[in-house]
């Protein structure tokens, strides 16, 4: 399948891990059961993935935060029966995962978007949560990371 033949969905995330060994978290609310996933979401059109990483943690965290590094790039492939849209076409979800720091801000939760609640869980005990994928991909990206 030729690439205009299917949608992409280009999406940006951070882990943020803080000195407590905490991972900040957010409950995705768009599944039949909230699940927790990776703070970040959607880039906007005339965005770059960092950017977007920095604006989606803002609105879904209530924290500014400066990325540390890019942490890697995953992708995978929503049937068109699987997907929110009436369509036949296949979609790529491309998601860009990176880490990042709290510089500033408050814990808030996010309103009237795909989340609605933020907070932060002992790394320990995320293995126990309902969670998306990519909770767990970005995670293991984030161990392999150099110096990790």
């Amino acid at each position: 399948m030729e690439f205009i033949d299917y949608d992409t969905r280009l999406a940006a995330y951070a882990v943020v891990v803080d000195d407590q060994d905490r991972v900040l978290l957010a409950l995705w609310n768009e599944a039949a059961q909230p699940q927790w996933t990776m703070p970040g979401g959607g880039v906007d059109l005339h965005e770059q993935a960092a950017d977007g990483a920095v604006r989606e943690l803002l609105e879904e965290t209530g924290y500014d935060v400066e990325l540390v590094r890019l942490l890697g790039v995953d992708s995978y492939v929503i049937p068109p029966e699987r997907r929110h849209l009436d369509t036949t076409r296949p979609m790529k979800a491309v998601r860009v995962v990176y880490e990042a720091r709290v510089v500033g801000g408050e814990l808030t939760r996010e309103v009237d978007g795909t989340t609605d609640e933020a907070r932060w869980f002992p790394l320990a005990e995320v293995a126990d949560l309902p969670r998306v994928g990519l909770v767990d991909i970005a995670l293991d990206l984030w161990r392999a990371r150099p110096g990790g």
